[in-house]
């Protein structure tokens, strides 16, 4: 079998991606798998270190505050489906599967027009544009969240799946990964993190809630900034004299993300889809705080689909405080009971084995 994996940006999109052709390769003996994205965005370096072939096409996003840009990104986009041609002749798929992105729009357009099975996997409950757009291109759309689908045009052609998940997520020990990271049981261990890129309104809030929690020897948080504001964060911290305790531990970004979330008594983020599934696939209660700056306010209807059952508590970031973030955290640690109800009820809302039922969807 051989399959062009598409898209790419942000690690919502990416690591979907990875999850599915991980599938395929365990599935089917022999498969070739090749991914094909952008060189500005985080697939370069994500996916040749899951081990896959990458290769770059160029193509950018809509430039919504300056119309007159979107002439470059016109170019662009078709400079793109012409190295999309390329590749896809070169390759010879079998199957197409875009995942949302900037790149997946011209590879998939392109591959179904010449013949080629194309699929999309739209992970959010409230679908891109891009994948809107694709859809009467497309054999099959999986959907990451039953709700998106009523914001598609062609039900006939959607398929529920939940979203892929790498297999690293279904199998762990949450008494190994506490041990793995230094904790005691009676350790209260807060994990907070914005995505991929960071939230810089969720970090903001948390100079004071480190303040708040600087050396309470029976909490210990692991805070991930994003790269870009690891710098600042620091910086700030140091012009506050604060003197960063042994229970806090700051880092850029968590690679191991699946043994932070088993490990975990409770999670602040961001509520991108993979986020809200990876949360849900390890019963973590979380507090979920939305990015209003996303196409239809995605994250919001991500957030709600396990709040609204009670496995989450939804922050919208115009109440986000230090003061609001702090309390509700309190709240939580003071109330295990209601913790583990969160977590059973975020239990619940776990997709199942996506990435199988989209291989077996491919194949049948």
């Amino acid at each position: 079998m051989r399959v062009i994996m598409t898209g790419g940006g942000t690690g919502g999109h990416i690591y979907p991606a990875i999850a599915i052709a991980d599938k395929i390769m365990e599935r089917t003996e022999g498969s070739e798998i090749l991914f094909v994205g952008t060189r500005h965005g985080m697939e370069k370096d994500l996916v040749p270190g899951a081990g896959y072939p990458i290769k770059f096409i160029t193509v950018q996003g809509i430039n919504r505050k300056n119309l007159l840009k979107n002439v470059k990104v016109l170019m662009d986009y078709n400079r793109g489906k012409k190295q999309a041609k390329k590749i896809i002749e070169k390759f010879k798929p079998d199957y197409v599967i875009g995942t949302g992105g900037y790149a997946s729009g011209p590879v998939v357009k392109v591959a179904s027009s010449m013949g080629i099975p194309s699929y999309i996997q739209e992970q959010n409950a409230f679908p891109g544009v891009a994948n809107k757009m694709l859809e009467k291109h497309v054999k099959n759309v999986f959907l990451g969240f039953e709700e998106g689908g009523k914001f598609f045009k062609h039900p006939e052609k959607h398929i529920f799946t939940g979203n892929p998940v790498r297999s690293s997520f279904f199998n762990f020990d949450r008494n190994d990964a506490r041990r793995a990271l230094g904790l005691k049981e009676e350790d209260f261990m807060l994990l907070v993190f914005g995505g991929s890129l960071g939230a810089g309104k969720i970090n903001q809030a948390m100079i004071e809630v480190i303040k708040k929690y600087n050396s309470v020897e029976d909490v210990k948080v692991f805070f991930a900034t994003g790269k870009s504001y690891y710098e600042p964060i620091m910086t700030e911290l140091a012009d506050k004299q604060i003197v960063i305790g042994k229970n806090i531990h700051i880092s850029e970004y968590i690679e191991d993300m699946q043994n932070y979330l088993a490990a975990a008594d409770l999670v602040v983020s961001r509520s991108g889809a993979l986020t809200v599934s990876e949360i849900a696939i390890t019963g973590r209660p979380s507090i979920l705080i939305p990015s209003p700056n996303v196409t239809g306010d995605h994250q919001t209807f991500n957030a709600r689909a396990i709040s609204d059952k009670g496995g989450a508590i939804l922050i919208e970031e115009r109440k986000l405080s230090d003061d609001v973030l702090f309390e509700e955290i309190e709240r939580l640690r003071g109330n295990r009971a209601l913790l583990e109800g969160m977590g059973e009820q975020a239990l619940k809302c776990a997709p199942m084995d996506a990435a199988d039922i989209i291989y077996y969807s491919l194949i049948t």
